[in-house]
């Protein structure tokens, strides 16, 4: 067994913005060499979340109409109370969707759906530099003699 380590970093908008991260990802994983393995992504900070979707416009636009139907922007949040930096939905929203990810690996490739891709969504009010850190625990791929 061994482990892999990695930081993707980002450039985001904020607003909802959602970005694939599926290429990056298996590329990252291809560079390993990883043969077979468990995977976490993670993103560090309380706006933004990672999940899986089909990444095209529509469910893209889809995901955030409903994550503005669950936690809408401009209405009370205790939280702007506190602070007042006006994002109290997008803390809301990042924690319904969720900070990390898991996934597999099997025979070099992550494993997925025809139509599934990770994404990460920054749901902040401004834009943010973001790092998605990913971790893989697994066996490596057989060297040539």
């Amino acid at each position: 067994m061994r482990i892999w380590n990695a930081t993707l970093t980002y450039e985001t908008r904020g607003g909802g913005h959602t970005l694939d991260l599926t290429p990056d990802l298996e590329r990252v994983i291809a560079s390993w060499g990883v043969r077979q393995g468990n995977g976490v992504c993670f993103v560090p900070g309380s706006t933004a979340a990672l999940t899986t979707i089909e990444f095209e416009p529509g469910v893209v636009r889809d995901l955030a109409e409903a994550l503005e139907r669950a936690a809408p922007a401009g209405v009370p949040y205790h939280h702007d109370r506190a602070w007042g930096d006006g994002n109290g939905y997008a803390h809301v929203r990042a924690a319904l969707v969720s900070p990390s990810l898991s996934f597999l690996v099997r025979d070099g490739r992550l494993v997925r759906g025809t139509w599934q891709q990770f994404v990460l969504c920054d749901f902040d009010n401004r834009p943010r530099t973001r790092r998605i850190e990913v971790q893989v625990i697994g066996t490596p791929g057989q060297t040539e003699p």
